[in-house]
């Protein structure tokens, strides 16, 4: 399986961080990559951070019937307001994967949403991101800080927030089975 590890980093990728990571704002964290350019940089979403907010808490929203808790995209602006979906019908929004999109026309998805259209399954909405100058995330890549997986997009709707880091080493088998199952603190065990 070291063919996973070697992954070329793309729009789409996901990256897994290393159990020993060290940086609390990454630890054990699931990052969907919504964009790579190897000349202007990486911006990513941290998939399985929840805050403690609604949607409702920072924006307006047409249905009291849809609230949704907020994830924590990444260390960078958390005054900025970021989402990922499976509405192939909302405008402007970018291709991911296979029935997987970043971004859009937020007042388009803001009428989706009050007319019932949306529903949570549909969507996660993240406050910050996560983002890497030119260069900066291969050699993270190079030192081991993260595993880059092409083949996990698909699952994200599918796997819950507080074990998609666990559930996502699982599923790539060999030496990744065996992290999936490293304590969050060794001197404990």
């Amino acid at each position: 399986m070291e063919e996973e590890k070697a992954a070329k980093i793309q729009s789409g990728s996901i990256l897994i961080s290393e159990p020993f990571l060290g940086d609390p704002n990454f630890e054990r964290s699931v990052i969907l990559l919504c964009n790579h350019d190897e000349g202007e940089g990486t911006f990513g979403l941290v998939l399985n951070r929840l805050s403690n907010l609604k949607l409702s808490d920072v924006v307006d929203i047409y249905n009291d019937d849809f609230d949704v808790t907020l994830g924590i995209g990444g260390p960078v602006q958390y005054n900025t307001l970021h989402y990922i979906h499976r509405l192939p019908n909302l405008a402007q929004a970018v291709k991911l994967g296979e029935e997987l999109y970043w971004g859009g026309d937020f007042e388009m998805l803001r009428t989706m949403i009050g007319a019932g259209i949306v529903t949570s399954a549909d969507i996660r909405f993240f406050l910050g991101y996560s983002g890497w100058t030119p260069g900066q995330l291969q050699e993270e890549i190079d030192k081991n800080v993260w595993i880059v997986n092409n083949n996990a997009v698909n699952k994200l709707f599918n796997l819950e927030a507080d074990t998609l880091w666990r559930s996502i080493l699982r599923q790539m088998g060999g030496k990744y089975k065996v992290l999936s199952n490293y304590p969050v603190d060794p001197r404990l065990n």
